[in-house]
């Protein structure tokens, strides 16, 4: 008997192979991407402008990744963004060229407002000339990138940079409220509106301070690829043609890795820059000290990384039908007016400009809009959105993605304009106006974020997660050990529902326009106790909600 065990063991060694992973490579490539043809449009400004020449190069620089099941191919480019038509074009070719499949292509933009034009949106035309070699120029890079595979390891790296970065649009007084293009006062959010404290009361929402990297290296640690991500809009300072802050950023971490290349991406940043208006004494960094000083605290952060050889990857795609947000017939006829009056020329004004987009919209009505995710071994994640998105909405969706780290890219696979979170369309503001660069329906970014989180759980297999505030800080103790009859964080992400922490199920209902997700004073918490209806605690940070005009609204019985 023992003999014949013997001799079954010995069969199943023989049977089934060893278990092995399949060998994780990866490729580069960096393009000159500088027009070829002079004079350009270049995108960025309220109305045209072109550039005679390149103050400095600008190029397309491409990731592709294999782990011998799923190949992919992550590009960022020195472009203002492009659209979703030129990219599948672009994909399409390189999918010719690599067996790639296009829905497992991503192309990013870092939205530098000093390159050529390859999308034409408020003042600018798109630029025919140079779209077409950007088309080309883009597949080239994900087909070198494809043909310099090799043996890599990936890690992680993360820090707080919030020093570089801060909310750009501030909610206005209520009798400072502006005048919008089609001459109604509608403005009462605006971006850099608190040049002027005295004019604002606040932030319209939350900063994302963290800049992350996916660093990946030879299996002997020699540099491959620096992916860096950070949530802050674009710093130029320079003439056009330049690749911004961006490039000077990747030129900075080369240098400092002695070889590899490196790529900067936008992050969530349509709210974002890098003046911080509550400083007062804020004086403007030079563009080539910020570049440095953001990459060193990066590259410090990277010294910590772990790497891994093991790892599979896995992406997905979905495209989002939308609406665009149309105009009425009193605003077309409006806009027909005023564009019949231009003639042939390109619009002068901001009345011209929106004039113009009106138009637009209305022979467009509707488009499509891509969403990506993909993992890279088990904790590693990059999420897309093709718009320029809120820091809150990025912050959705790194708290709640199933993985342990995700970046986050806007401005991919697309150029569908700033997406406000719904509360933000009732104040209005320079991202609200209804225009490509602004004109996807009222409810598009909990669509997009949506997706997102949905294609997030589908490339881990597992569900996202629900973000909750500690109760175990100084507050959240002193308020449950009250045991009130119902007291609310305000820390949703948004909606209409403020959720009762006392456990007793009493949900307040928010009346818009609440702006949800900032950081709170320091202790200030509001509660309905049966004795005492108002509270105040110190020395707690919270997230909050600001009433920009709304309020929270309870019904108990007495």
């Amino acid at each position: 008997m023992k003999t014949l065990l013997r001799r079954l063991l010995a069969l199943s060694v023989l049977w089934f192979p060893a278990i092995s992973f399949a060998e994780f490579q990866a490729g580069t490539a960096k393009i000159d991407i500088t027009p070829r043809q002079w004079p350009v449009l270049v995108n960025g400004g309220m109305t045209s402008r072109s550039a005679e020449s390149a103050t400095k190069p600008i190029h397309a620089r491409a990731i592709v990744l294999d782990d011998s099941d799923t190949k992919l191919a992550i590009v960022v480019a020195d472009s203002c963004m492009m659209p979703r038509q030129l990219l599948d074009k672009a994909k399409a070719m390189a999918s010719e060229r690599t067996g790639i499949a296009t829905n497992h292509m991503l192309i990013a933009a870092t939205h530098t407002h000093t390159a050529p034009s390859s999308f034409g949106c408020l003042g600018t035309r798109q630029d025919l000339k140079y779209s077409a070699q950007l088309i080309e120029q883009l597949a080239e890079a994900i087909t070198e990138a494809a043909s310099k595979l090799q043996p890599a390891k990936v890690g992680w790296a993360s820090t707080n940079a919030s020093e570089y970065t801060a909310l750009r649009r501030w909610v206005l007084r209520p009798d400072r409220i502006r005048e919008d293009p089609f001459g109604n006062f509608t403005v009462r959010a605006n971006m850099h509106a608190a040049k002027n404290l005295d004019d604002v009361t606040g932030e319209t929402g939350p900063e994302d301070p963290e800049l992350s990297a996916i660093v990946i290296q030879t299996p002997d640690g020699k540099p491959i690829a620096f992916l860096a991500s950070f949530s802050m809009h674009y710093f130029s300072g320079v003439k056009p043609v330049n690749p911004d802050y961006f490039g000077l950023f990747c030129d900075h971490i080369e240098e400092k890795l002695g070889g590899g290349l490196a790529l900067m991406s936008h992050g969530c940043s349509g709210d974002i820059w890098r003046r911080d208006y509550r400083d007062e004494n804020w004086v403007s960094p030079e563009i080539e000290a910020y570049s440095k000083q953001l990459g060193d605290l990066i590259m410090d952060s990277a010294k910590a990384t772990e790497f891994n050889s093991n790892v599979d990857l896995k992406m997905a795609e979905r495209r989002l039908d939308l609406a665009y947000r149309v105009p009425t017939k009193q605003r077309l006829e409006w806009a027909e007016r005023i564009v019949k009056e231009m003639g042939d020329r390109d619009p002068k004004t901001r009345t011209e400009v929106y004039a113009n987009e009106a138009i637009e919209l209305h022979q467009l009505q509707r488009t499509e809009v891509v969403v990506q995710a993909l993992r890279i071994g088990k904790n590693i994640s990059i999420v897309t959105t093709p718009n320029e998105t809120y820091a809150i909405s990025g912050l959705k969706l790194k708290l709640q993605s199933p993985t342990t780290n995700t970046m986050t890219l806007d401005l991919t696979n697309g150029a569908d304009g700033y997406i406000p979170p719904p509360e933000q369309h009732l104040l209005g503001g320079y991202n609200t106006w209804a225009a490509r660069s602004a004109g996807l329906e009222v409810m598009a970014e909990p669509k997009i974020v949506g997706a997102g989180l949905e294609l997030l759980e589908e490339i881990t297999g597992k569900p996202r997660k629900v973000y909750r505030q500690s109760q175990d800080g100084v507050v959240g103790k002193a308020l449950t050990s009250l045991k009130p009859f119902a007291w609310w964080r305000m820390d949703e992400f948004g909606g209409n529902l403020a959720r009762d922490s006392s456990g007793n199920g009493r949900s307040a209902v928010l009346h818009q326009p609440v702006l949800p997700f900032l950081t709170g004073p320091e202790g200030y918490i509001s509660g309905i106790y049966p004795n005492e209806p108002f509270v105040n605690y110190e020395k707690e940070h919270n997230r909050a909600a600001h009433c920009a005009g709304g309020h929270l609204h309870t019904n108990f019985p007495a």
